[in-house]
């Protein structure tokens, strides 16, 4: 049963603190470490008791030790240094504010900028002739250059910003939270959208027989970082929350509400349906995050791309925020959002459903992250149909013209349905993958939208995906500089390493006993979880989701050589496993299962385990412990595969099939390659048992021998030069600000050129 009324108590701070709320409520202290040390000062056990969020720790905060704080100069000199600097960083000039007016020169536009300006996709009622021409000095954009857009707002059914607002549930959404980070740090004026799930994503436990059960958490609003947006009224100051309304089949609303999350500069809009006035089908709508049937799903997209459009507008009237000129779909959830900017300007300019669609192309950015048509969401043509036209959404745009932006007109595809990266592809001037490999691989996989190009001539480009520093690497590591690992002696550099590694060892030995105990596991079984990996072995760690492609037990396929590689005499590696498989894939949850009973075994279990409920404060001891981050997916379905990004940051070497990013920046300096058995003539059978052979060969010959083979200085000094040169020369490549910055110059500008070229305004 919902409540009736919700209440939240927040704590009076004495005039003098209230700057923490200031802080607590800016995510950036998510990302800067001595914002954070500085709450962990107010109270450090009721700190590492609150999970380290600001919100939750000012709410138990007591009245005396705020009284305290109110009289201590010292810490008090601390919260204003902090608030100074928060102040800075909001509204001092960054890179964006920082280029040049001159307008790009055409000349050094590359062939993967290029192909993001081509023709429109063929499909029933739309043109496969038309094209945009790339006008790099037409329009202008802020302080008067041509080149950058005034403003951009960014669409992701996700955001992974920090563990204490839980709105992800894997890769996309981490990436989502580090391009909204990282785009803040640049100073770049972007508008995060998406929604905000009550339940979030599921936590994972795992029952005694090594099953995974779900637990979906109940989240209020009120006690996250999280402010409603209010309607504002002349001389009568705040008024109602300010919402948005869908118009559902037989004129039913879905309204919903805004709330504001605040990401360093950008703020991120979360759309939420759980507000009086809806029904309870209505209300549920923004329940969980991939959760429910296919039109629970079609609804959320709706919401999200319609819904997410109204919001941007409502929050530019209600704070004088400038208009973005470029949309930017992350995958093709919220593709319905440019649906929504045709119907505005076939109302507010009089165009009709051509020019409109022109013009709402030239200025939207599509970038996909799947290689495999099962990962794109393809919803019944009918049920489409029923939620558009004259008795559902968007009255004006005829359902056919709506139908045909998702139909599969390409040699093989399905007109029975309704595809969303299809749609998304159609009114997207500029698409991208996100990786080189990614790009191919899309071309590939959509070129039958393009009838008469060839694979090479789609126009999808890619920008390789980049992870966001400050919050991925480890503080240890941060303190040093990038710019001194070149020059710390090895032994500094080594002991560093064994640092991290001990300081994984600690959290696995704590996380595994609380998952047994979950398991129904007695004290004074688990006297055996103190002997679990050693600090002074070999590490290597593998998380992620749990899709069949990633192939979590891949290193199970020779059991009796795994086994040998663990518990070798002189050269055991010890390895640390986490993920997820979705609450309806009982056959990624089979894979978990073999995975823990397998380490389950009391000969192993001290060698191999597996965590459960892997999620972003996990992976932030995870990436910097491990030695060796291990990826072995099917080749070529990672699309990117940034988890080694975040352990490349850290010094940690990969151990990888070539795909993704990995295909692209692999050297042997970095870590090693895993060979791969493609070619139509191997079944997948006979490929993973080769796979796993060329494994267990690189652990057994190369990785091993080289993390344990010491010089006369006790150090293993070219597995030190590895680190050096992963940390020195790879991990300025992976950061998420070059990522973005690629956007900008090279799908963001020329898409705000082209479409100040067209807008009727």
């Amino acid at each position: 049963m919902k409540a009736i009324r919700r209440f939240s108590v927040r704590p009076v701070l004495p005039e003098s603190l209230r700057p923490l709320h200031r802080l607590a409520r800016n995510l950036r202290w998510s990302w800067h470490p001595e914002t954070r040390e500085l709450f962990e000062a107010v109270d450090p056990e009721r700190w590492r008791a609150s999970g380290g969020d600001p919100v939750r720790l000012l709410s138990a905060v007591p009245v005396a030790r705020l009284a305290e704080l109110a009289a201590d100069r010292g810490f008090l000199r601390r919260l204003g240094a902090a608030a100074e600097d928060l102040d800075d960083y909001l509204t001092g000039p960054r890179w964006y504010q920082g280029r040049t007016a001159a307008a790009p020169d055409r000349t050094t536009r590359s062939d993967d900028a290029a192909r993001s300006d081509g023709a429109v996709p063929a499909g029933d009622g739309v043109r496969s002739d038309d094209a945009v021409p790339d006008r790099t000095d037409e329009g202008a954009g802020p302080e008067g250059s041509p080149a950058l857009p005034a403003a951009i707002a960014y669409f992701s059914p996700e955001f992974g910003i920090t563990a204490a607002l839980p709105q992800y549930s894997g890769g996309l959404g981490i990436l989502a939270g580090d391009h909204l980070k990282a785009a803040s740090d640049l100073g770049v004026p972007l508008i995060g959208v998406g929604l905000l799930y009550r339940h979030g994503y599921f936590r994972q436990s795992l029952s005694r027989e090594g099953w995974q059960q779900e637990q979906y958490p109940v989240l209020d609003p009120n006690e996250l970082p999280l402010t409603l947006l209010h309607e504002h009224h002349p001389g009568a100051g705040m008024g109602r929350p300010a919402r948005v309304t869908l118009t559902l089949p037989g004129g039913r609303p879905l309204h919903a509400q805004i709330w504001q999350a605040q990401v360093g500069r950008v703020p991120l809009l979360l759309l939420d349906s759980d507000v009086e006035g809806n029904g309870p089908g209505e209300r549920d709508v923004t329940d969980r995050l991939y959760g429910g049937g296919s039109e629970h799903r079609l609804l959320q997209e709706m919401l999200l791309g319609i819904g997410g459009v109204r919001a941007v507008r409502a929050y530019c009237r209600l704070t004088g925020h400038t208009a973005p000129e470029v949309f930017h779909t992350n995958e093709g959830h919220a593709g319905f959002l440019g649906l929504e900017r045709i119907r505005e300007l076939m109302d507010t300019a009089g165009v009709d459903f051509d020019a409109a669609h022109e013009t709402v192309r030239a200025g939207t950015v599509f970038t996909t992250h799947t290689p495999v048509p099962a990962g794109i969401d393809r919803f019944d043509r009918e049920l489409v149909a029923r939620h558009f036209g004259e008795d559902g959404e968007l009255p004006g745009i005829g359902v056919e013209r709506t139908l045909a932006l998702g139909r599969e007109t390409y040699p093989g595809g399905d007109p029975g349905v309704f595809n969303m990266a299809v749609m998304g592809l159609r009114l997207a001037q500029r698409a991208n993958g996100v990786s080189t490999l990614h790009g191919q691989v899309s071309r590939e996989m959509f070129a039958g939208l393009w009838p008469g190009f060839d694979a090479d001539e789609v126009p999808i480009s890619s920008v390789t995906n980049g992870v966001h520093a400050p919050t991925w690497r480890a503080p240890e590591v941060t303190r040093l500089g990038a710019r001194q690992f070149g020059h710390l002696p090895a032994g500094e550099l080594w002991e560093l390493r064994r640092t991290l590694r001990k300081q994984l060892v600690a959290e696995v030995r704590q996380r595994l006993y609380a998952s047994w105990r979950q398991r129904g596991a007695g004290t004074a079984e688990l006297g055996w979880i103190d002997s679990v990996l050693d600090p002074d072995v070999l590490t290597i760690g593998f998380a992620r989701r749990v899709p069949s492609y990633k192939r979590l037990t891949l290193m199970l396929r020779d059991r009796d050589r795994l086994t040998e590689l663990l518990l070798h005499p002189e050269r055991p590696v010890q390895i640390v496993v986490a993920g997820k498989a979705h609450p309806a894939d009982d056959g990624g949850k089979r894979l978990v299962q073999e995975l823990v009973r397998f380490a389950d075994d009391a000969r192993v279990r001290h060698r191999l385990v597996f965590l459960p409920d892997y999620g972003m404060g996990m992976a932030q001891k995870l990436y910097p412990g491990c030695d060796v981050w291990l990826n072995n997916p099917l080749r070529p379905l990672e699309a990117c595969g940034t988890s080694g990004m975040k352990a490349a940051l850290n010094g940690c070497l990969n151990l990888s099939v070539l795909d993704g990013w990995w295909d692209e920046w692999y050297e042997p300096d970095f870590g090693w390659a895993i060979p791969t058995a493609d070619g139509s003539a191997v079944d997948e059978d006979r490929r993973d048992d080769l796979e796993a052979s060329a494994l267990y060969e690189l652990l057994e010959n190369r990785v091993a021998p080289q993390f344990y083979d010491r010089g006369p200085d006790g150090l293993p000094g070219h597995w030190i030069d590895m680190v050096r040169q992963t940390l020195t020369t790879l991990a300025p490549k992976v950061l998420a600000g070059r990522m973005v910055r690629e956007y900008v110059e090279r799908l963001y500008a020329p898409a705000a050129r082209a479409h100040r070229a067209l807008d009727p305004a």
